[in-house]
């Protein structure tokens, strides 16, 4: 064999059915290995593209997402992909061409440094310089992908590396690579945390996404109907449990979440992290952020442990043999009295009397008409925090939106890749008018495989969280965000084959929902909605979260 044929054989051999990727000069012979191989190539429209699909198709299955792009510009282009699969834990193989060895290092053309530049947002970053190290570290990227912490790997691979020749007599390759766990703890330690939640009258939760990476969610289901502790979710925490199906769950926490879950954090005296990372958009002013509370920290990455939040006591490993060695017996019933007044004051109203269409109340409509099993994935912006405050998940696998990086282009192409993944589930991609246009050349991608995928285009003509923050925070100022030229959007679908329907009224939602629901080819609905329209509540950067903004 070649090295191009040794490598593609290998990723056979580890169980991998799908690659995305865009080729290129540097990694053609990868490209003619692929062409007579069993693994099928999903050919996206830009290499951001290809990746973004990667991590839909991870984060909807649990799987290794793989990519496969060029040198230079073609690997350059995969950056933001990996620094999203980074900041959201997403195991993700990305193999990048690079010039011949005797090239590296004298600028040659589409010459770039992958190692260099993906070293900060990867787990791990491999050049390989010899055919016979192919092998080894195909395997450790995988078993590295998935241990402990997931993450994205890069493997950058000269082309002369990919046509050298191999002689091979026998390749012994495991067909499930390692998955090793991760727990230590002190027994003291065990034991005061016990003893904290026992003695503990106001405890909450607060769960990650952490919890669904693990693949923790049966246990974490077990040590909830246990303790009935109230709890609350990260942006990526959504999902692990379905909220209308937990009384004490109070929702997403932080800059956009709900009033009931941010007044109930700052009032308790015990908090629970599980899976989660204190991140800026969940605390608020760190320094005021559960200021009452002892705080417990749940984490299988000890580098998280007192990162951001000093904690009082921790345990680090694997969720699925923390939790159920944490349950014990307490007694919160006036708590959880209180805590079901708090979801009863602050529930969402979704009644209002104008005619225009009001996004919570259509996204409302959509999650109650909604199959259970119904793949979302968003972009980025004022869409997505609506989607995460007024759309209810039955699992987490069916929310997929950028959450550490917030990045803009992210929901066709992750819609892509789920929908790759699961061919029987519907797949909603919702988005806004200015992520759209971010990688629109996706839906060629949507067209060439005949994907079902629906798409949800909230329009306000405007860049609106960016707007929402110039109205809110300086003077009302609107500095290159309004979007009033932005091009027929159902014309573009059309010229793919995507029918659409563009609707402005209120009156129209329910039966234009039914019928986007329903569709079973790919369709877009575009949803006219008004300019100022904001989302509440919010919490102001540097404030505690009790000071939420609630109109």
């Amino acid at each position: 064999m070649i090295g191009a044929q040794y490598l593609i054989y290998i990723l056979s051999k580890l169980g991998v059915e799908i690659i995305f990727g865009y080729p290129g000069g540097a990694i053609m012979p990868i490209y003619n290995a692929i062409y007579k191989s069993n693994i099928k190539h999903i050919l996206c429209r830009h290499e951001q593209g290809a990746i973004m699909s990667a991590i839909g198709y991870s984060r909807s299955t649990n799987k290794i997402g793989v990519c496969i792009v060029t040198s230079g510009p073609g690997a350059t282009n995969i950056i933001t992909g990996l620094a999203d699969a980074f900041m959201d834990s997403v195991p993700i193989i990305a193999i990048t061409g690079q010039v011949s060895s005797d090239l590296i290092g004298s600028d040659a053309f589409q010459e770039v440094d992958m190692m260099g530049l993906s070293m900060s947002c990867t787990k791990y970053s491999f050049l390989i310089n010899s055919i016979y190290k192919i092998k080894k570290i195909i395997y450790k990227s995988f078993e590295m992908a998935v241990t402990n912490r997931p993450g994205p790997i890069l493997i950058d691979i000269p082309k002369d590396i990919q046509l050298k020749k191999i002689e091979i007599k026998k390749i012994n390759i495991k067909k499930k690579y390692n998955y090793k766990k991760k727990f230590f703890y002190c027994k003291k330690n065990l034991d005061k945390i016990i003893s904290l939640i026992k003695k503990s009258k106001k405890p909450i939760i607060y769960a990650g996404g952490g919890i669904g990476i693990s693949k923790s969610i049966n246990s974490f289901k077990n040590f909830i109907k246990n303790m009935k502790i109230p709890m609350v979710v990260t942006l990526k925490g959504i999902g692990i449990i379905n909220s209308n199906n937990y009384k004490y769950h109070l929702g997403m926490i932080g800059m956009h979440g709900n009033q009931e879950a941010n007044l109930a954090v700052q009032e308790c005296d015990l908090l629970i992290a599980i899976g989660s990372r204190f991140d800026d958009r969940v605390t608020g002013n760190l320094n005021n952020f559960a200021n009452l509370a002892n705080i417990i920290h749940l984490d299988i990455d000890s580098s998280e442990i007192n990162k951001i939040c000093k904690v009082n006591l921790y345990l680090c490993g694997n969720l699925n043999y923390i939790l159920p060695i944490l349950k014990c017996k307490i007694n919160i019933k006036k708590w959880q009295k209180k805590i079901l007044l708090l979801k009863k004051r602050y529930s969402y109203n979704y009644k209002h009397n104008y005619k225009k269409i009001w996004a919570p109340y259509l996204l409302k409509i959509l999650s109650d008409n909604k199959n259970k099993n119904t793949i979302i994935t968003t972009d980025v912006g004022q869409h997505q925090m609506w989607v995460a405050q007024h759309i209810n998940f039955n699992n987490n696998k069916n929310f997929i939106t950028s959450s550490g990086l917030g990045s803009m282009g992210f929901g066709i192409p992750s819609a892509i890749g789920a929908q790759i993944a699961e061919p029987k589930k519907n797949v909603i991609c919702i988005t806004g008018d200015g992520s759209f246009i971010m990688n629109i050349q996706e839906l060629c991608t949507i067209k060439r495989y005949n994907l079902p995928i629906k798409i949800l285009l909230l329009d306000n003509k405007r860049l609106g969280m960016v707007r929402q923050w110039q109205e809110l925070f300086f003077f009302s100022r609107y500095s290159e965000t309004n979007l009033d030229d932005n091009p027929n959007f159902i014309k573009i679908a059309n010229s793919f084959n995507i029918k659409g329907k563009r609707i402005t009224k209120k009156k129209e939602i329910k039966y234009s929902i039914k019928k986007f629901l329903n569709t079973k080819e790919s369709y877009l609905l575009h949803v006219s909605i008004d300019k100022y329209d904001n989302v509440w509540p919010l919490v102001p950067p540097g404030v505690s979260n009790t000071k939420m903004i609630e109109y």
